[in-house]
């Protein structure tokens, strides 16, 4: 279910970045875990005790066939099987976007884990508005490849968004990284101006 970046480097940057916030050892649940490449690589590197939730039937398996711990389920339906804060870390890279009831979604997770990594594409991008203003057509990126017609995204937010969601909901945002094109973005341009430069936001997340 993960939608991540269409090239190669940009999916590995992104992985790369979730391994580096994620202590040795720590219990993981990956939603949305896709074919289980995040999970495999946090398992290898970080020796992780990790557990996976994917809808796809054909993903889970993959996953079965990495020798990964995962479960077909809805993560639209809840968390309801896991106890509160059972893990370290709970995984949503790339689909918070994709999901129907995201602040539902937010809830389970901020239940179930200590802390929670949050990944999504900035719709307020400034490439993103230049096509639309211009073109006057849904705009498409490399993290937002699909026609308006067959894209999984539903709920399309921007860093801004996410930020006064938080506030509303008190949620604490313990780090932000901010990536465009495959790039991780520093400095205090990207402090300041982050819901226009940035592609793409990276957050953990806690209550």
């Amino acid at each position: 279910m993960n939608n991540h970046y269409s090239t190669s480097k940009g999916l590995h940057l992104n992985y790369s970045i979730i391994e580096n916030m994620i202590e040795e050892n720590a219990r993981v649940l990956d939603i949305g875990c896709g074919n289980g490449y995040l999970l495999k690589l946090l398992k290898d590197k970080k020796h992780i005790q990790g557990n996976g939730i994917e809808i796809s039937q054909k993903e889970v398996i993959q996953c079965l066939e990495k020798g990964l711990s995962v479960i077909q389920g809805d993560i639209d339906e809840g968390l309801k099987q896991i106890p509160d804060k059972h893990y370290d870390y709970v995984i949503l890279n790339q689909t918070l976007q994709s999901t129907c009831n995201p602040h539902y979604v937010l809830e389970e997770m901020l239940r179930a884990g200590k802390k929670c990594i949050v990944s999504f594409p900035n719709f307020a991008y400034w490439r993103i508005r230049f096509n639309f203003f211009f073109t006057g057509n849904m705009p498409k990126s490399k993290v937002l490849p699909f026609e308006w017609y067959d894209t999984p995204n539903i709920h399309l937010l921007t860093i801004k968004d996410f930020f006064e969601y938080a506030k509303k909901h008190d949620i604490t945002i313990l780090e932000g990284i901010y990536t465009t094109r495959a790039t991780i973005r520093k400095g205090i341009q990207y402090s300041m101006f982050s819901n226009i430069l940035a592609e793409e936001a990276i957050f953990v997340i806690c209550k």
